[in-house]
C-alpha cells in the first residue's frame, strides 16, 4: 500500500534528504526544546537593536517629513481621520506611537525595528517549514531555517524599510503577509477549513491594508498548491476554494481601487507623462538584476540611484535582463522536480516584485525596500543550495555565523549613514554626482544643520543639474542669508522675482533689506508682499520687526497679531508677540 511516510534519516551520512519528484514532505517534530527557541528570539532581539542602534536616536528624516501627523493640525485630529485613507492599518499603528509618545522618533524607529523583528521570525518559520515539506530533517534543518532568520534580520539591504520611519509600510505589510503564507501552509492537506480561510484571510487584508504591493499574495498561495500540496495541483486548488473564492471577489475590487489610486497619483500609474508602461517595464528587467546583486554583494546602497531609463531594448542592455529573466524563469521551471525548493523561490521572489518592478511605470526605477517583500524567494534559493553542502555541523554553523556576523557589520556601517539628514544625503550625493535631487537634499541637510556657507556651495551644484527654478533660488538665497552673504541672497531673490513674483519672495527681499540697514527699501518691498498676497503670513512678522526695531512696539504688535489672524498656530508670530507683551507691561527703565 502507498503511503506518505518519510524514511527517517541517516544519522551516519550528511546527505540532506530531498521529496521525491518535488512532493510534499510532511513536516515532522523537531528535537529542539522551547528553551532553544526563546534563546534564540532573545539574541535575535539584541543583535537587531544593536546593529540599528545608530538610527534608534536618528531624526525624522525623508519621508518622514511629509508624514501627515507632523502636521500640527493632524495631529490633534480624531481618531477616524487618522485612519481615512489608503493604508488604515498602517496610520493605526503611527496613531498609536502618537498617543504614547508624540513626536519622539526614537520610540517610532523601535517599533519599525520590533515590526522587522517579526517579519524575520515569520521568514524563519516558512522556510523551516518549506524546508521540512522538501525533505530537510533534523539539525540541518534548524540550522538553515535560523540562518535565513538571521539574514533576513541582519542584512543591510534591509535598512531602507526600517531605518526611517516613513517606511513601516514595508515591515508592517510584510510582517502580515509572512504570517499569511505560514498560516496558509499550516492548513489541513484535505482542503483549508472556514476558520483557517478567515485567519489567512484576515492575515492579507491587514497586509494590504498596510501596504497595497502585498496583494500578490494570491500568486503566492496559487504557487504553494502547485508546489507543495499533496494531490494534484488542479485537485488542490479545487479543495481550497473557501480561500481562493472570497479572495477573487476580494481581489476584483481591490483592484478597482487600486486602478482608482493609480489615475490620481503623480508618481505612479500608466498616465505618468514621460515614462511609459513600456520603458518601465525594459529598465525594471535591468534593475531586478541589481536587486539580485544587492542580495549576494550588498554593496554601494543608495537612498536615491541614478538609474537611466531604457527606452529601447537596447539602450543600457535591457534585451539582455530581460533574456536573463526568461531563462531564469525557464530553468525554475524545467527543474521544478529536480530542485522544488530553489524553483518554488525564484518565482516567489519574481512574483512578489513584480507590484513594483514590472508594468505599472513608477517615478523612481531601483528603490531598495521594494526587495523587502520578495527578499523570502532568494533565501528559499540559497537554503536550498546550502542543503547540499555535505560538511560538519561545526562547520556548518561556524560559516553561517561568520556570514551573519559580516552582515550585521555592514548593516551598522548602514545604519550610520541613515543616522543624520546630512549623512544619508551626504552619501547619496556622493553616489548619484549626476543627479539633481540628492544635491538638493544634500543642501537642505546643510543649511537646516546650520552649515549654511557649504548649503550654498551645494545650492550651487543643483543650479547646474537641473533648471533654476523660483523655488531653487529662494532656498539658495536663504542659504546664502544665513551665511551672510546677503548681497548674493538678494542677487538670487532678484532672480525669482523675475520667475514669480510672490508674496514670498517680496517679504524675504524686505527681511534682506531690514538686516542691510535699508529700511524704506525695505517697507517698499513688504507693501508689495502685501499687495500681491494678504494671505501670506510671515509678511505680517517682518512687519512687526521692523517696526519693533524702530520703538514703535504697539505697531509691531498690530503686526504679529495680523499674521495670527491668518494662522492661529503660527510660531513665528506667537513667540514674537508673547517676547513684546513682555516689554510692553515693563517700566521704560526695564525695556530692553
Amino acid at each position: 500500500m502507498k503511503t506518505n511516510k518519510q524514511p527517517p534519516p541517516d544519522k551516519s551520512s550528511n546527505k540532506p534528504e530531498t521529496a521525491s519528484e518535488g512532493g510534499a514532505a510532511a513536516p515532522t517534530r523537531s528535537g529542539v526544546t522551547w528553551w532553544a527557541y526563546a534563546i534564540g528570539l532573545f539574541l535575535s532581539l539584541f543583535a537587531v537593536l544593536e546593529v540599528y542602534q545608530p538610527t534608534l536616536a536618528a531624526p525624522f528624516l525623508f519621508d518622514d517629513l511629509y508624514l501627515p501627523f507632523l502636521d500640527p493640525t493632524f495631529s490633534v485630529a480624531n481618531f477616524r481621520n487618522w485612519v481615512a485613507g489608503v493604508r488604515p492599518l498602517l496610520m493605526f499603528t503611527y496613531w498609536l506611537n502618537y498617543q504614547a509618545s508624540e513626536l519622539n522618533p526614537a520610540a517610532y524607529h523601535v517599533w519599525n525595528v520590533i515590526l522587522h523583528l517579526g517579519a524575520s521570525a515569520f521568514a524563519w518559520l516558512i522556510v523551516r517549514d518549506l524546508l521540512g515539506r522538501a525533505g530537510e530533517q533534523g539539525w540541518k534543518r534548524e540550522i538553515l531555517a535560523a540562518f535565513a532568520g538571521g539574514v533576513f534580520l541582519l542584512h543591510p539591504l534591509q535598512t531602507e524599510s526600517v531605518s526611517y520611519v516613513a517606511s513601516r509600510s514595508e515591515a508592517l505589510s510584510v510582517m502580515f503577509a509572512y504570517a499569511a503564507i505560514l498560516a496558509y501552509l499550516r492548513r489541513r492537506p484535505e482542503g483549508i477549513t472556514w476558520p483557517h480561510a478567515g485567519l489567512v484571510l484576515l492575515l492579507s487584508a491587514a497586509a494590504v491594508l498596510s501596504k497595497e504591493h502585498t496583494a500578490a499574495l494570491a500568486a503566492v498561495f496559487v504557487l504553494i498548491d502547485l508546489y507543495w500540496s499533496e494531490p494534484p495541483a488542479l485537485k488542490a486548488l479545487l479543495h481550497n476554494w473557501k480561500l481562493y473564492l472570497p479572495l477573487s471577489i476580494g481581489g476584483a475590487f481591490g483592484l478597482a481601487f487600486v486602478a482608482k489610486v493609480l489615475r490620481a497619483s503623480t508618481s505612479a500609474g500608466f498616465g505618468m507623462k514621460d515614462l511609459s508602461w513600456t520603458d518601465y517595464f525594459l529598465t525594471q528587467c535591468r534593475a531586478i538584476w541589481v536587486y539580485v546583486r544587492l542580495i549576494f554583494a550588498p554593496y554601494g546602497q543608495n537612498i536615491d540611484y541614478d538609474f537611466p531609463l531604457s527606452r529601447s531594448p537596447f539602450e543600457h542592455g535591457a534585451i539582455f535582463g530581460l533574456l536573463a529573466l526568461l531563462a531564469l524563469v525557464a530553468a525554475a521551471l524545467y527543474y521544478r522536480r529536480r530542485f522544488p525548493l530553489a524553483s518554488f523561490g525564484v518565482l516567489v521572489f519574481l512574483l512578489l516584485l513584480a507590484p513594483t518592478s514590472s508594468i505599472v511605470p513608477i517615478m523612481d526605477t531601483l528603490v531598495e525596500r521594494r526587495v523587502y517583500l520578495p527578499f523570502l524567494g532568494m533565501l528559499l534559493v540559497v537554503v536550498a543550495a546550502l542543503r547540499n553542502w555535505r560538511t560538519t555541523k561545526l562547520v556548518l554553523v561556524s560559516t553561517l555565523s561568520a556570514i551573519l556576523l559580516i552582515l550585521g557589520a555592514l548593516t551598522y556601517s548602514r545604519n550610520l549613514v541613515w543616522s543624520s539628514p546630512v549623512a544619508l544625503w551626504s552619501d547619496a550625493a556622493s553616489k548619484s554626482p549626476a543627479k539633481a535631487r540628492p544635491h538638493f537634499q544634500y543642501a537642505y541637510a546643510l543649511y537646516a544643520a546650520g552649515r549654511c556657507g557649504p548649503a550654498a556651495q551645494e545650492y550651487a551644484k543643483v543650479a547646474k543639474l537641473q533648471r533654476t527654478d523660483s523655488a531653487l533660488l529662494v532656498d539658495w538665497a536663504l542659504a546664502y542669508e544665513c551665511s551672510g552673504e546677503l548681497a548674493s541672497a538678494l542677487d538670487k531673490l532678484q532672480l525669482a522675482l523675475a520667475q514669480e513674483p510672490t508674496a514670498h519672495v517680496y517679504s524675504l527681499v524686505g527681511m534682506i533689506r531690514a538686516k542691510q540697514g535699508l529700511t524704506r527699501e525695505a517697507w517698499a518691498a513688504l507693501d508689495e508682499a502685501v499687495r500681491t498676497d494678504a494671505r501670506y503670513e510671515m509678511t505680517y512678522v517682518y512687519r512687526g520687526n521692523l517696526s519693533a526695531a524702530a520703538g514703535d512696539l504697539e505697531a509691531a504688535a498690530a503686526e504679529y497679531r495680523k499674521a495670527l489672524r491668518i494662522n492661529p498656530n503660527m510660531r513665528a508670530a506667537q513667540d514674537a508677540l508673547a517676547n513684546l507683551e513682555l516689554q510692553l507691561r515693563a517700566t521704560p527703565e526695564q525695556r530692553p
